[in-house]
């Protein structure tokens, strides 16, 4: 038997074990995505026909779900084969309350302007109010 007490039982070889070094980067919390980023995934899942409209309800006040419904079905964000990205979306706050924000996405070399509102409610939610692709005001066709 060993006499050395540095060592466990049975073990012969004089050897320490050294650091081990860490296997990744130590793991950093995800921020908060803020309600207009939020948004602006969400958005792009309907305008890319990635989510069906009906999965904007709730999220939607005033014209906006009419907008979303008469552009869906072209999915004016989902041309080409590659799935679109929000590069950057950025937002203002005009008002207490309200939001204003443009986010850039991109569908492998093409980049789309899209512009919205979001606008809080007396239950603090934040919900849609307006959409705008490339400049343009997209009303529903009555």
């Amino acid at each position: 038997m060993s006499t050395d007490k540095t060592r466990p039982a049975g073990r012969r070889d004089r050897s320490r074990p050294g650091a081990v070094p860490p296997l990744r980067a130590p793991h950093r919390p995800r921020q908060p995505l803020r309600p207009h980023q939020w948004f602006a995934e969400r958005l792009l899942a309907v305008l890319s026909g990635q989510r069906p409209v009906h999965w904007m309800l709730g999220h939607t006040i005033g014209e906006a779900y009419d907008q979303l419904a008469e552009l869906a079905p072209s999915t004016p964000l989902g041309t080409g084969h590659r799935r679109p990205v929000v590069r950057a979306c950025h937002g203002t706050r005009p008002a207490t309350g309200v939001v204003e924000a443009f986010a850039s996405i991109a569908t492998g070399e093409r980049v789309h302007a899209m512009a919205f509102r979001l606008e809080q409610g007396p239950d603090l939610r934040w919900r849609c109010a307006a959409v705008d692709l490339g400049g343009e005001r997209l009303t529903a066709q009555r």
